[in-house]
C-alpha cells in the first residue's frame, strides 16, 4: 500500500491544545462494525460488557524537556551556553538518548547543569543525539527531573502552545506507575477514577501491561511504499498475571480491547498461536492492513495524524474504507484530534456493542 492512501486533511482547528475537563466529558465515536455512534467517554458502560477486559498502558511519563547550562572557561573568561534536552530512552548501560538544543554547543566530556543537584555529562554525539549519563539515579533521578523538567508535549501541540504546570497531570494517566516513557497513551488520559469504577461494578476487568513510549512515535513515515518502512523499538512488557488474566478472558468468551495503540501493539507482540505469553524487551511490531489480529477484539483510540503508522495500525483493525468514513465523520462532527483531542471506540465488524 501507498502512504497516500493514508492522507487525509484536517482543520488546524481540530487540533487539541488541552483536554477536555472532565476526563470523561471527552467525545466518544463509537465505530460498531456499520454504525457510527456518537457519545461521550462517560458512556463507555453503555458499550462495554460484563466479562470484557480493558488493557491499559502503566507507563509513567517523565517530564523530559529539560533546560540547562553548559560553562566554558575561554579567553575571553568563563563563558556560558543554554542547552534544551529532549530526552529520547535509557539505555542499557545507564546513560539517556537526547536531543540537544544546539547539538553544536556541546563536546564530549562537557557538563550540562540543571539544578543545584542535577547535571548531566555528555558522553557521546551521533546521528543527531547525543548520550547523557546523569549525576543521579533511581528516585533521586525521578525527584530532581520532576522539579526541573517539562512535560514533553507532542510536536503539534508544542508548536502552538508552550508546556506549563497543568500538563504534569493532564499528560498522565490516573493509573501510571512505571517511570519511562517521553509520550503519554493517550487514549488512557480520558479515563479518571470514577469512571474506572462505573465500569468495574459493571463486570468489565482490567489488565494493567507497560509499554514505555518513545519519541519516535512521533517520526513520519518517509518511504512512499509503506512495507518499507522500520519501525521505532519500544520497551514492554506483559507479567505472567497479566498474560493469564488475558487467555482466562479469552477462553471465557470475553472480549479483549487495549485503551491505546500502545497496549495493542504490546499485546500482539506477545501473541502465540494458544494465546499471550509473558513478555519483556523491546517491540519494533509494525501492524498495517493485511495483519492478522491474535488477541485484540478492539481497542479505544484517538484521533490520529495524516500518513501515520497509528493510522495504519486502526484500518488494519478496522478495514482502510471502513477508517476513511470513521475519520470523514469525525471531522465533519468536529471531533477533537490528537492527544489531547476526543477518542474513538473501535469494533470490528460482528463483534457488537452491548447498547445503543
Amino acid at each position: 500500500m501507498k502512504l497516500s492512501d493514508f492522507d487525509f486533511d484536517l482543520p488546524e482547528r481540530l487540533i487539541a491544545t488541552r483536554p477536555a475537563r472532565p476526563r470523561t466529558a471527552a467525545r466518544l465515536l463509537v465505530a460498531d462494525g456499520q454504525r457510527l455512534l456518537d457519545a461521550t467517554v462517560g458512556d463507555l458502560t453503555a458499550y462495554l460488557r460484563a466479562g470484557d477486559r480493558l488493557v491499559l498502558n502503566d507507563t509513567r511519563v517523565i517530564p523530559a524537556r529539560l533546560s540547562g547550562l553548559r560553562h566554558r572557561d575561554t579567553a575571553e573568561g568563563p563563558k556560558a551556553a543554554r542547552i534544551e534536552v529532549t530526552l529520547l530512552e535509557p539505555r542499557a548501560d545507564g546513560t539517556w538518548a537526547a536531543l540537544l538544543k544546539p547539538l553544536k554547543k556541546v563536546h564530549d566530556g562537557e557538563d550540562i547543569l540543571f539544578s543545584p543537584r542535577l547535571s548531566a555529562r555528555v558522553e557521546s554525539r551521533t546521528d543527531g543525539q547525543a548520550m547523557l549519563r546523569f549525576s543521579l539515579a533511581g528516585d533521586d533521578f525521578d525527584h530532581a527531573l520532576a522539579e526541573v523538567g517539562d512535560m514533553p508535549l507532542p510536536p503539534y501541540i508544542a508548536a502552538l502552545r508552550a508546556p506549563d504546570a497543568e500538563d504534569k497531570t493532564d499528560y498522565q494517566t490516573v493509573w501510571a506507575r512505571n517511570a519511562g516513557a517521553v509520550a503519554a497513551p493517550t487514549a488512557s488520559l480520558h479515563f479518571d477514577e470514577g469512571l474506572l469504577a462505573r465500569l468495574a461494578a459493571i463486570g468489565v476487568q482490567m489488565t494493567h501491561v507497560t509499554l514505555h513510549v518513545g519519541a519516535g512515535t512521533f517520526l513520519p513515515v518517509k518511504v512512499d511504499d509503506i512495507s518499507d518502512h522500520k519501525m521505532h523499538a519500544e520497551w514492554g512488557e506483559v507479567t505472567a498475571n497479566a498474560a493469564a488474566e488475558i487467555n482466562a478472558t479469552r477462553a471465557a468468551g470475553g472480549r479483549i480491547i487495549p485503551v491505546g495503540t500502545t497496549a495493542l501493539r504490546l499485546i500482539e507482540s506477545a501473541a502465540n498461536e494458544a494465546g499471550i505469553a509473558p513478555w519483556r524487551g523491546p517491540t519494533d511490531i509494525f501492524i498495517k492492513p493485511g495483519y492478522r489480529f491474535r488477541i485484540a477484539d478492539g481497542l479505544m483510540t484517538n484521533f490520529h495524524l495524516p500518513k501515520s503508522t497509528l493510522l495504519m495500525l486502526v484500518s488494519a483493525l478496522m478495514g482502510t474504507e471502513r477508517m476513511r468514513a470513521v475519520y470523514d465523520h469525525a471531522i465533519a462532527e468536529s471531533y477533537r484530534f490528537f492527544s489531547y483531542g476526543d477518542a474513538s471506540l473501535l469494533l470490528p465488524a460482528g463483534i457488537g456493542v452491548a447498547a445503543e
